[in-house]
Formats: structure tokens, C-alpha cells, sequence
């Protein structure tokens, strides 16, 4: 299974016949409600980490961040 980023189009790298990724990626899966131009569609998209930091560093309230001390 190929991943793409939905930002730049980069192929997410995986481990070979597996769902594994061998790199980092933001999934984000919304559904559109009430009081919204979109009600009722779904989206899905995933970003690779270097498009993540490019649009998160447009935010003028920047992501709140903490360290996380077990990894998964």
C-alpha cells in the first residue's frame, strides 16, 4: 500500500508489504457537521511531518507542545 502526503504529493516511506511506516505523518479524519459549509462529507488526509511544520508555523496560536516520556 503507497502513502501520500495530500500537501506535497511525497510518497510516505513503509516497511515493505506492510501498513508500517518507516517516517512520521499527521493523520486527520473529519466529519463535517451542523453549521458547516461542508455538513455531512468526510475528510481524509495525511501530512507528512515537514508540511506539518511549514503550516504550523503559519498559526498565529502556535500547536501547544509537551514532552512525551514513553514513545511508542
Amino acid at each position: 500500500m503507497k502513502v501520500y502526503c495530500n500537501c506535497c504529493g511525497k510518497e510516505i516511506l513503509m516497511k515493505e508489504n506492510s501498513r508500517i511506516a518507516l517516517e512520521d505523518y499527521v493523520f486527520i479524519d473529519k466529519s463535517w457537521g451542523y453549521f458547516s459549509k461542508k455538513d455531512g462529507i468526510r475528510q481524509k488526509m495525511i501530512i507528512c511531518e515537514s508540511c506539518f511544520e511549514k503550516w504550523t508555523e503559519s498559526f498565529v496560536q502556535p500547536p501547544l507542545e509537551t514532552e512525551e516520556q514513553e514513545l511508542l
